[in-house]
């Protein structure tokens, strides 16, 4: 069964980033669906996949990771407005049966992202 998963790291800490707000949206209809709101946990990761089983179907997603609050949380200096407020992926699962992990590593002044294993 085929699972969207993520992994947050804090590149300026070299640590996990623990608490950052997740959205996920279909993209795949005329009008953005919100499927989920959720929070990495301690270790940088989510409890539960984002999406699995029938809920997990061929198509166009958006990631959006809230990191400007999550440094502010951290007691991070931020501009204001924050170079990277949001970090905004979108992806495209062309095999549902598949396992998509999508790492981000952030930072105020970058992000990457990958597909992982």
């Amino acid at each position: 069964m085929g699972q969207l998963t993520t992994h947050v790291l804090d590149t300026v800490a070299g640590l996990p980033a623990g608490g950052v707000r997740i959205e996920v949206r279909d993209l795949s209809s005329p009008e953005s669906t919100l499927l989920l709101s959720t929070a990495t946990g301690v270790d940088g990761r989510c409890a539960a996949p984002l999406l699995c089983g029938s809920a997990f179907h061929t198509g166009r997603y958006s990631l959006t990771f809230f990191v400007g609050e999550y440094f502010r949380a951290r007691g991070v200096s931020l501009p204001d407005p924050a170079f990277i407020e949001e970090a905004i992926v979108h992806i495209g699962i062309a095999a549902a049966e598949q396992h998509y992990h999508v790492p981000l590593l952030v930072s105020p002044w970058a992000y990457s992202v990958y597909r992982g294993g």
